[in-house]
């Protein structure tokens, strides 16, 4: 019998996750394919209670369900219910078990664009969904001071520092307006900013205008689709220390694998097939559209994740 894992999403079509766990599978033998599934809120309990089924191994969620499969599963690990968020689905018996590895994926971009410097202790942080949920854990957790949470929906970021109260208590974490002064006093206080948005999928769209960011910040986006967006470009013209989406991609993709199928993760494979896909561009793929659309299959090396956006 063929295993198999889904990315559950609306939409998915764009997801490199696909072809970068279909590659560890094959590389290491494993009978498993990777589909994509572009599921509308209104099914996504059916969607979930599928996996319970014996030819699952789990599942990878992604925008904009993250926050709302919590309630779905029947046990959320530490960093899931710390985040209140998940991106990764595993079957213990017939029982789900929810994760977030969005943490850990964050943690090594965090770590890799600061280097051997001392870790920062401010942070602005654009966006309030699941990905942002993480990012906000592994600040507190890496001992951050302050955080700075702006939203395009104020009440969506009130709702995040609300989450993270109590472990927040020793610090500053507040949500601030979206509004160009705003934004442009907090960078001037910051060491870090992260973009944890859609903002900046399209070419030249950017979720800050390249005249507010200072030089000597450190910029993630966690957008990989473009490897280089516009907020990457002008940040780097600032003369601040930049880096995509890609490794949070890469890591969070690993521990999902190793949560699977409980082997060790074949990063190399994992990352020739990332750059593979970067270079050769995005290609249709089969996408299971459920119950109210059209059927389509296993994406078996067919690229794409996160609507391009964010790690799954």
């Amino acid at each position: 019998m063929t295993n198999r894992v889904v990315l559950i999403g609306h939409p998915v079509a764009h997801s490199f996750s696909g072809a970068m766990q279909q590659a560890a599978f094959d590389a290491l033998g494993i009978d498993a394919r990777y589909e994509l599934w572009d599921r509308r809120g209104i099914d996504l309990a059916d969607a979930i209670a599928e996996l319970r089924g014996d030819d699952f191994l789990g599942a990878n969620v992604t925008i904009p369900h993250k926050e709302h499969v919590v309630s779905l599963v029947d046990h959320l690990t530490e960093d899931a219910q710390a985040t209140g968020a998940v991106n990764v689905i595993s079957r213990d018996g017939k029982k789900l078990v929810g994760h977030n590895t969005d943490v850990a994926g964050f943690k090594a971009a965090l770590d890799k664009v600061v280097g051997k410097q001392k870790m920062p202790r401010h942070a602005v942080v654009l966006g309030a969904g699941g990905a942002a949920r993480a990012v906000v854990s592994a600040l507190i957790a890496e001992g951050f001071q302050r955080i700075v949470v702006f939203n395009r929906h104020l009440h969506r970021a009130e709702g995040l520092v609300r989450h993270f109260s109590r472990s927040a208590s020793h610090m500053d974490l507040r949500a601030m307006p979206w509004h160009e002064s705003v934004l442009e006093a907090e960078l001037a206080k910051t060491k870090v900013l992260v973009n944890a948005t859609a903002l900046g999928m399209a070419p030249g769209e950017t979720p800050i205008p390249a005249e507010l960011l200072p030089p000597d910040l450190f910029v993630i986006d966690l957008i990989y689709n473009p490897p280089v967006t516009q907020l990457i470009r002008d940040a780097v013209s600032a003369g601040d220390v930049t880096l995509g989406g890609e490794l949070m991609l890469l890591q969070q993709g690993a521990h999902a694998f190793e949560l699977w199928t409980g082997q060790a993760a074949p990063i190399d494979v994992m990352q020739a097939e990332l750059d593979k896909v970067r270079e050769e561009g995005l290609r249709q793929v089969p996408v299971d559209m459920g119950p109210a659309g059209e059927t389509g299959g296993s994406v078996a090396g067919a690229a794409g994740d996160t609507a391009a956006r964010r790690p799954a």
